[in-house]
C-alpha cells in the first residue's frame, strides 16, 4: 500500500515539474556580475537558459547546501557517537578478558574463594 502511495506521489511530482517546465520555457539571461563590476573587471560571463532550468537549478542547489550544512552541524553528534562506540567496544573486550581470567589470580583472597570455589593462593 505504501509503495503505491510513493509511486502516486512521484507521479504527481513529475506532472508538476513537467507543467512548470512547459509554462516557463522562455529564455532568461544570467550574468555573472552587475554592469558596473563587469566594466571594472573587464569581463562578464553571460548565459541564456530557459527559466525552468534556472528555477530547478536553484532548487537543487538549495537542497545541496542544506544537506551540507546539516552534515557539518551534526558532526559533533557523529563524533560523540563514534567515541561512545569505541568506549563500548573497549569495555566489552575488558569484560570478556575478565571473564576468561583465572579466578585464582585475584588480589583479594575472599573474592578468589567465592569465584573459584577453591583455595586462595
Amino acid at each position: 500500500m505504501i509503495r503505491y502511495l510513493k509511486y502516486a506521489f512521484l507521479a504527481v511530482l513529475a506532472v508538476c515539474l513537467v507543467t512548470l517546465a512547459l509554462a516557463n520555457r522562455d529564455a532568461v539571461t544570467l550574468t555573472l556580475f552587475p554592469p558596473e563590476l563587469a566594466t571594472l573587471f573587464g569581463f562578464n560571463a553571460v548565459l541564456s537558459l530557459p527559466l525552468f532550468i534556472v528555477i530547478l537549478g536553484g532548487l537543487i542547489a538549495g537542497i545541496l547546501v542544506g544537506f551540507v550544512w546539516e552534515w557539518f552541524r551534526e558532526y559533533k553528534h557523529r563524533a560523540e557517537a563514534s567515541a561512545e562506540k569505541q568506549e563500548r567496544q573497549k569495555l566489552a573486550r575488558e569484560v570478556r578478558r575478565l571473564k576468561r581470567a583465572d579466578p585464582s589470580q585475584h588480589d583479594d583472597d575472599v573474592l578468589a574463594l567465592l569465584e573459584g570455589g577453591g583455595s586462595a593462593r
